[in-house]
């Protein structure tokens, strides 16, 4: 009977037992240009953000912007921490889901908070160019919710630095975009 427990709590973990696919790094930090567009003002500044492997299959990530409102003199700081789950899908691609708090701060008291979920896929398509796409869901205080589709590429320029794109686009036509190099280890 022991045999068969053991057995048993063996197979239920193997979902949990691999690693992420070849090719692919949740080990880094990237920093760069940041623009929102909406159907009111744009705005647009800089940003970090970054992601540690804390086991084969999670990671945790934090993002931060700050961004002026064009023509304005106002600025919102925006920010995101979460964790995520990945598994090898194939040799070189990753199911990926996240979930995260999300917050922005316009100062005077203009705030919303909330969370989000996402979920997709990252691949090596080559040896130097890394993509993804994710879907994803996000709601909150001051914030209705709204679907939203990311996506995404590294070219990688050896073992370590590399440059991000990555455009995240809103049910309702806001569109996010980030551009800017990255440190890989």
């Amino acid at each position: 009977m022991k045999r068969y427990a053991i057995a048993l709590a063996l197979i239920a973990t193997l979902p949990f037992a691999a690693s992420a696919a070849d090719g692919i790094n949740y080990n880094y930090v990237q920093g760069g240009y940041v623009a929102t567009n909406t159907n009111g003002p744009d705005a647009d500044g800089w940003g970090l953000n970054g992601s540690v492997a804390v086991h084969p299959n999670f990671h945790l990530f934090a993002d931060y912007s700050n961004q002026k409102i064009k023509h304005t003199s106002v600025d919102f700081d925006q920010w995101r921490v979460g964790g995520g789950y990945n598994t090898q899908i194939g040799k070189n691609t990753d199911f990926v889901a996240n979930v995260a708090y999300e917050k922005l701060d316009a100062g005077a008291g203009i705030t919303a908070d909330g969370y989000s979920i996402e979920g997709g896929v990252r691949s090596a398509l080559t040896p130097n160019i890394e993509g993804y796409a994710m879907l994803g869901y996000m709601d909150g205080n001051h914030v209705k919710g709204e679907a939203y589709g990311r996506l995404g590429a590294t070219a990688k320029f050896n073992q370590n630095w590399g440059v991000n794109a990555d455009v995240r686009v809103v049910n309702g036509g806001d569109t996010q975009w980030f551009v800017g190099p990255r440190f890989s280890w």
